[in-house]
């Protein structure tokens, strides 16, 4: 993504890589070749897409780079404050077309409200300064505007009952960011399904899955573990996580009845707070 005042976007990056490469009369299945990349890699660089990882832009300048470009401009492309790990995937996420997700234990970054964005991002290791975590909130608060637009992109998410169990930040945090969730819900601008407890062992137990569809370029899957990410564009591991997607959704409460737990969890969690300010 682009950041004010920055001479080189990601645009603009991948703009270069295409000239290069058209310039030697290569292909993108030709570079990838040479460079030990796929295809689809190199297309989503040069739509501004991707971020190469410095492996990436070393290969890319042995072919096509005798001044260095694609490495010495790499610093240039890194926009946002997010994990290293989900730099990525955010760069998808703003391209998607369609976006669904499971999460196992905590609210979707897309979802998450003020103070509870604080509370998860305030937790982490190294401990971050005020104005770091002030930072890291704004951003991901940002992302959630991509849900502005009512019609693109479409985007399901299902939540594990962990998800509205586990309490962060309280019960005055929790009422409030399961509000929020209830309120996309009803407004139609998001689908959201529960999988409660009941259901036991699920498709989707090991752990957070995204799933993004894009207008001119194959879907992804995008998988997260404890400081760490994966992006997935093999179709046959693409297809596979979708499958496992659907095999949970279809344990999944419906929606309406998704909607009545989190209103009736949010209730619950206001009498909490009620009775605490008794106290």
């Amino acid at each position: 993504m682009a950041i004010e005042d920055n001479p080189i976007s990601r645009v603009r990056y991948g703009e270069e890589l295409r000239r290069r490469r058209e310039a030697a009369g290569l292909t993108q299945e030709e570079l990838g070749q040479r460079v030990v990349m796929s295809r689809t890699h190199i297309a989503h660089i040069e739509a501004g897409r991707r971020r190469p990882d410095v492996e990436d832009a070393r290969r890319l300048d042995r072919e096509l780079g005798p001044d260095k470009f694609f490495e010495r401009f790499l610093p240039t492309l890194d926009g946002r404050k997010v994990a290293e790990h989900f730099a990525e995937a955010l760069e998808f996420e703003g391209q998607a077309i369609e976006i669904r997700e499971y999460a196992p234990t905590l609210v979707p970054g897309l979802l998450q409200t003020k103070e509870y964005a604080c509370e998860i991002l305030g937790s982490g290791y190294p401990r971050k300064s005020d104005e770091e975590l002030e930072n890291l909130v704004a951003t991901r608060l940002e992302r959630a505007r991509i849900l502005d637009n009512f019609h693109e992109p479409e985007v399901c998410f299902l939540l594990d009952e962990a998800v509205l169990r586990r309490v962060v930040g309280g019960p005055t945090v929790m009422c409030e960011q399961l509000r929020h969730i209830a309120k996309l819900g009803a407004s139609r601008r998001i689908r959201v399904h529960v999988l409660p407890y009941s259901v036991g062992a699920h498709a989707l137990q090991a752990g957070f899955l995204s799933l993004m569809w894009f207008e001119d370029l194959p879907p992804i899957a995008y998988a997260e573990g404890v400081n760490s990410g994966r992006i997935m564009e093999l179709p046959s591991m693409v297809r596979a996580c979708q499958e496992l997607y659907d095999q949970a959704l279809g344990d999944a409460l419906s929606r309406l009845k998704s909607l009545d737990l989190l209103r009736t969890v949010a209730e619950d969690y206001e009498h909490e707070a009620q009775r605490a300010d008794l106290l």
